[in-house]
This record gives C-alpha cells, structure tokens and sequence, in this order.
C-alpha cells in the first residue's frame, strides 16, 4: 500500500482531504508528520468558524518544532478532532485515520479539483528533494 491514499487529496503544504458528500475530513500527510517528529500538542478552532481556502486553522507542536495547519479548501468547521487534546500522537501513528484534524462542510467543492492527487502528491515530494 502506498503511504498517500488514492482516496484523498493533497496539498503542497503537506495536508490531505477526504470528501464524503458536502463534507471534508481534514489532515497532515504522513511526510508533514514524519518531518515533524513526535507531536506533543495540537491546537485547532472551533465549530462553526469559517475559512477560506489556504488559510491557517491551526497549530501542531512538535518536540522539534511547531507548524501552521491550512484549510486545503474553504468552507465551515463543522467538528473539530477532540481527542488529539489528550493524544496527539495520534497525528503520528495515524495520520489517515485517528489524527484527523478537522470536518468541514466544503463552500466551493470545485476547490478539491485543483489539489493534487496521490501520485501527483508523490511526484511533487519528489522535486523538492531535487532542489
């Protein structure tokens, strides 16, 4: 199995998205975590809070460091992934199932076109290990 799902879609900024109807389920790729190392907090918003596409929803802090999480498409928080207060391990040891970030309802759903797809995903990572 490859370690990007086909099912998802990609950001360069390292986040994915599954899309189930209207709705979103938001994360950071297994290449975000494992740059990261061992993540210790991670703070998201609150339901209802509204973003447009790429903006900054959240933080991940790291025993290395801490990053910025972006909304690969706009739209309306509609749950946010309580546990990761108690375990944010979970973004390391499940970055497609338990360390989901957030759901949102998508406010253009034409915005997931222009992501990118795992194997598109994949070629990126690849380029920047070349420069």
């Amino acid at each position: 199995m490859s370690v990007y799902p086909d099912n998802l879609h990609y950001t360069k900024d390292h986040e994915w998205i599954r899309v189930e109807g209207d709705t979103g389920t938001v994360g950071i790729t297994h290449f975000a975590q494992e740059q990261l190392g061992d993540v210790v907090h991670v703070q998201l918003p609150r339901a209802g809070e509204k973003f447009d596409a790429h903006a900054t929803f959240g933080e991940v802090e790291s025993v290395k460091t801490f990053s910025e999480l972006f909304t690969p498409v706009s739209g309306e928080i509609v749950a946010a992934n309580d546990a990761l207060a108690d375990t944010p391990e979970l973004v390391n040891s499940e970055p497609y199932g338990g360390g989901w970030m957030i759901k949102l309802k998508l406010g253009d759903p034409s915005e997931v076109d222009k992501l990118l797809s795992a194997s598109e995903y994949e070629d990126y990572l690849e380029s920047q290990k070349e420069d």
